[in-house]
């Protein structure tokens, strides 16, 4: 359970620093963006867009295979 509360603060003052620094957020998605990092992309409101893309990517190949 320690690591675990751990782990939930770190991610708490993350969060804050965020809010407090929008440009941060900008800076870190694309730090990740060149390393592969995809958590990046399951945080805050990227879930969103993330999830629409994929849905609307597997959208058009299944048109495509079924043509």
């Amino acid at each position: 359970m320690d690591i675990k509360d751990e782990q939930d603060k770190h991610e708490k003052r993350k969060r804050e620093e965020y809010e407090k620094k929008p440009m941060i957020n900008f800076a870190d998605s694309v730090n990740r963006a060149q390393f592969g990092d995809l958590r990046g992309l399951t945080q805050g409101g990227c879930l969103n867009i993330t999830t629409v893309i994929i849905i609307v990517v597997l959208f058009i190949l299944f048109q495509f295979i079924n043509k």
